[in-house]
């Protein structure tokens, strides 16, 4: 059985407390590795080792810095196919998801890499005679990453490429369900030229890692992915350091679906949005908005098309949904379909875990029915669930949308431009998509939301390379004497 250590100093090391957990397959039960599992004392010596690397590594010009996230990026490529594989493993989805997930961290390395010789600021005429203003981006400095489960490579590539690129050194805490591809990650980084300290990383809980991330003073800024209420607790904290913080919390994301949609278009996008990555997904579409009219035949083939749909080991081309990640998650999954019914959905399909199968399974599901109050369709689940709401026109249907806390993704299937743009214009989201699912976000445009979704930072395309800099303003004046902006301006 494999032994993963953190990664301090460019040196892989023990925990100082000697304890260890479990990394376990959620479709065998099988484990798959031991790691250690770090504490307060390993997040400050990752800290010191990343405040010692940052006058250097800062200093570096920033196309050298690019050059090394290049040769991660073409790294990746190489191993791409190994990397899904570990990825199915430890945290189950399907294998074609995987290798979508392993392929847009290679975007973001390749794209991120590319802003090594941007990093642009701006210029802008002066209000005075002989003088010139400008802004530029300087890096924050030492940075804290803690990073979800669900996309256990694509995420951690989201926020370290650009956080690189733009100079800052990291101390990264990955999920403790699936710290295996972090760690390749960083190993990839190693070996394609990351001087030691910049990149340092600590597995372990989050009351103790993460807490130590949080509160740390060396530590100017956080970034993290997760849970509402824990993105909260860390807003909290980290004001008391007046640090920086970038937020995403996930979602409780819209399909509406016209009358005059082309239903079976509006299918796939519903199932991709359901049931892709079991519904583990911040932008998973768990909310299905119907207009009356073709609710019934809708439903019917939804219905119908979700009972196709395979369940199993992700390994296994021919499987359409993997297991959810643990047994905690399956149990709240279980508890909100028990919650749907007693408050009066009807349940038209799935709704069990599936014991015959040895890992953490559960059936797909579809509720009808539905209320727009009903905590089934007010809070996020996480799981393959997925709530069908009735209304009459497109002004019902924007209101139901809006009536949820968080605000990151949306969808919209119709061919009237006028509803397209209706819902463009006021459904309140951070990405709205047309005639697609609210899944496929491009790592070339931002992305986030608003809300509970997050605290308005966004990330992906060139808002990457904001979250992780500092903008500084500069004021170059060659008169050779002193001029008051504002008083001297006749």
């Amino acid at each position: 059985m494999q032994e993963y250590k953190l990664f301090i100093n460019g040196e892989w090391t023990g925990s100082s407390s000697g304890e260890m957990f479990e990394d376990i397959n959620p479709a065998t039960l099988e484990l798959i590795g031991k790691l250690h599992k770090g504490n307060k004392e390993d997040v400050k010596n990752a800290v010191d080792a990343a405040q010692d690397s940052f006058d250097a590594w800062s200093s570096k010009p920033a196309p050298q810095r690019a050059q090394i996230v290049f040769r991660a990026a073409r790294m990746l490529e190489v191993r791409k196919e190994e990397l899904s594989r570990l990825m199915t493993m430890e945290m189950g989805k399907v294998l074609k998801e995987a290798r979508g997930d392993v392929q847009e961290a290679i975007d973001m390395a390749f794209y991120a890499a590319g802003e090594g010789r941007r990093l642009t600021g701006e210029t802008t005429p002066s209000e005075l005679p002989d003088k010139f203003c400008m802004t530029l981006r300087r890096p924050i400095g030492v940075v804290g990453l803690i990073t979800p489960w669900n996309f256990p490579i694509a995420i951690p590539a989201w926020k370290i490429m650009p956080a690189l690129v733009a100079g800052n050194t990291l101390v990264f805490k990955p999920a403790s369900d699936t710290p295996i591809l972090s760690i390749e990650l960083v190993k990839i980084l190693k070996e394609a030229g990351l001087p030691n300290g910049v990149l340092n990383l600590v597995t372990g809980e989050g009351k103790t890692v993460g807490s130590e991330i949080v509160h740390n003073r060396k530590i100017r800024a956080v970034s993290f992915t997760g849970s509402l209420e824990t993105g909260k607790w860390i807003l909290a904290e980290a004001a008391r350091d007046m640090k920086k913080v970038s937020l995403e919390l996930g979602g409780k994301n819209p399909i509406i679906v016209m009358d005059d949609a082309d239903i079976n278009l509006a299918i796939d996008g519903i199932v991709w949005g359901a049931f892709g990555t079991t519904g583990q997904r911040c932008t998973a579409a768990s909310r299905v908005i119907v207009h009356e009219k073709i609710l019934p035949d809708l439903l019917e083939r939804l219905i119908g098309r979700t009972k196709k749909l395979k369940v199993g080991n992700g390994l296994h081309e021919d499987i359409d949904i993997g297991p959810v990640i643990n047994d905690s998650q399956i149990r709240k999954i279980a508890k909100y379909v028990d919650i749907g019914k007693n408050e009066g959905a009807k349940l038209v399909l799935g709704g069990n875990i599936i014991k015959p199968l040895p890992g953490y399974f559960f059936e797909p599901t579809i509720f009808t029915d539905v209320s727009p109050d009903m905590r089934i369709a007010q809070e996020e689940i996480f799981g393959p669930v997925v709530s069908l709401i009735r209304v009459q026109d497109i002004d019902e249907a924007i209101h139901i949308a809006n009536s949820v806390e968080y605000g990151l993704s949306s969808s919209i299937y119709t061919g009237n431009m006028r509803y397209a743009f209706k819902a463009i214009e006021k459904i309140d989201t951070g990405i709205t998509y047309i005639n697609a699912s609210t899944i496929g976000a491009e790592i070339h445009l931002p992305f986030g939301g608003i809300k509970s979704t997050g605290n308005g930072t966004r990330e992906g395309g060139t808002t990457a390379i904001e979250e992780f800099t500092e903008l500084k303003t500069v004021y170059f004046d060659y008169s050779g004497k002193l001029q008051k902006a504002q008083i001297d301006i006749e």
